[in-house]
């Protein structure tokens, strides 16, 4: 019984304990009595317990935020990562582990009923599901497309990404400055390793390496896009294609 219901039934037995102690009926008035106290009880259980905590954001939204911030298909790992340091997530790996197949799953149900679907980066190669490696179907094929070079040029990308976002805000948590200073030790030039990570020094750093590999890496990904677009149906350029398909196409 909420509070409201538990004060008009305290207001009733303060009442009903009146009129049977005027009128003598002790009996009734000490049984009354019993049940006031226990109303009361509950009444006090009711005010002193926590407010309700606002729900937690479903798994699958964390996922689509963090992996629209960072712009590329990304491992499980750095998700949970960006989540927490960003946006105050506490998701855990194991949380992931299901999460594509159940999306395919409900794709194949429903196709198109959702408004996005966590799905697969693809193989440039094969076109088969990139292991480990979450995407957005929102995301055009060539940017869902894992070539020779996309590993290098997607961190980078997410690492400027990630700078740049963090340029934008005005009190950033001290956990995604040191996110970003984690990235910044795998890009020369990125930071001296000391204190945390200057954003704009990152995205300079991050687009000079860029320049060099982004050109060879959108070649390759647009090529193998069109190999996906002209050989895949719906399904399988969300979530992938068996070996034996491609190499049958």
């Amino acid at each position: 019984m909420d509070l409201d219901g538990l004060e008009a039934q305290m207001g009733k037995l303060r009442k009903a304990i009146r009129q049977a102690t005027t009128a003598g009926r002790h009996a009734e008035a000490r049984a009354l009595r019993a049940r006031l106290r226990e109303a009361e009880r509950q009444w006090d259980a009711e005010v002193e317990q926590p407010a309700t905590q606002p729900p937690l954001v479903p798994v699958r939204e964390q996922v689509h935020r963090a992996l629209t911030l960072l712009g590329a298909p990304t491992a499980a790992k750095m998700i949970v990562a960006v989540d927490e340091s960003f946006f105050g997530g506490q998701m855990a790996n194991t949380q992931l582990t299901s999460l594509r197949r159940d999306e395919e799953k409900s794709y194949r149900s429903a196709p198109g009923a959702r408004p996005y679907y966590l799905c697969a980066a693809l193989t440039s190669e094969l076109l088969s599901p990139a292991r480990g490696l979450l995407a957005l179907s929102t995301w055009g094929l060539p940017q869902r497309i894992i070539g020779p070079l996309s590993p290098r040029t997607d961190f980078l990308t997410s690492a400027v990404r990630l700078a740049e976002h963090l340029m934008r805000l005005d009190d950033a948590s001290p956990g995604a400055f040191r996110l970003l200073g984690q990235l910044a030790q795998n890009i020369p030039g990125a930071g001296d390793g000391f204190g945390p990570a200057d954003p704009a020094k990152v995205i300079a750093a991050a687009g000079a390496e860029l320049a060099v590999h982004q050109e060879r890496d959108q070649m390759d990904r647009r090529e193998a896009a069109a190999r996906a677009a002209d050989r895949l149906g719906p399904v399988e350029r969300l979530f992938g294609s068996g070996v034996k398909t491609v190499r049958s196409a």
